[in-house]
């Protein structure tokens, strides 16, 4: 059965996630050209889990548009790797400090395969903000 990990990390902070499953990694995703809810002091202490850095990237971004396109790609791949009887997944979303926009799309895309795919295991990891996970 398929296993996807889900990763938000920073660039600035470790860079791109380590694969535990010695696949080489997976997917990695550039969050930094959707507007960063941190440069503003109301956000800055929230992360992407937090409704209301959830309701700026939703109303004041184009996270939407960002993440359809993220899902078009992934689920080629995933439903290529449930035919093919492949293990393991990996799917990265970066920003600049791992906080907001990466948080945010790693739960949402998680949420969004969760229900596609009620049939395989969707783990998310925060890698900058352990106390999420």
């Amino acid at each position: 059965m398929l296993q996807i990990d889900i990763h938000s990390f920073s660039y600035k902070k470790k860079g791109y996630p380590a694969d535990a499953t010695g696949n080489g990694g997976g997917f990695c995703f550039d969050c930094r050209g959707i507007l960063n809810p941190g440069r503003f002091k109301e956000y800055k202490s929230l992360t992407g889990k937090d409704q209301a850095v959830i309701d700026f990237l939703e109303t004041q971004t184009k996270i939407a548009k960002f993440l359809e396109g993220v899902l078009q790609v992934v689920t080629i791949t995933i439903d290529d790797y449930i035919s093919r009887g492949f293990e393991n997944l990996q799917i990265n979303f970066g920003c600049t400090g791992g906080q907001h926009r990466s948080v945010y799309s790693a739960e949402t895309i998680a949420k969004i395969l969760r229900k596609k795919y009620p049939n395989i295991t969707v783990n998310v990891t925060h890698d900058e903000q352990p106390q999420l996970n």
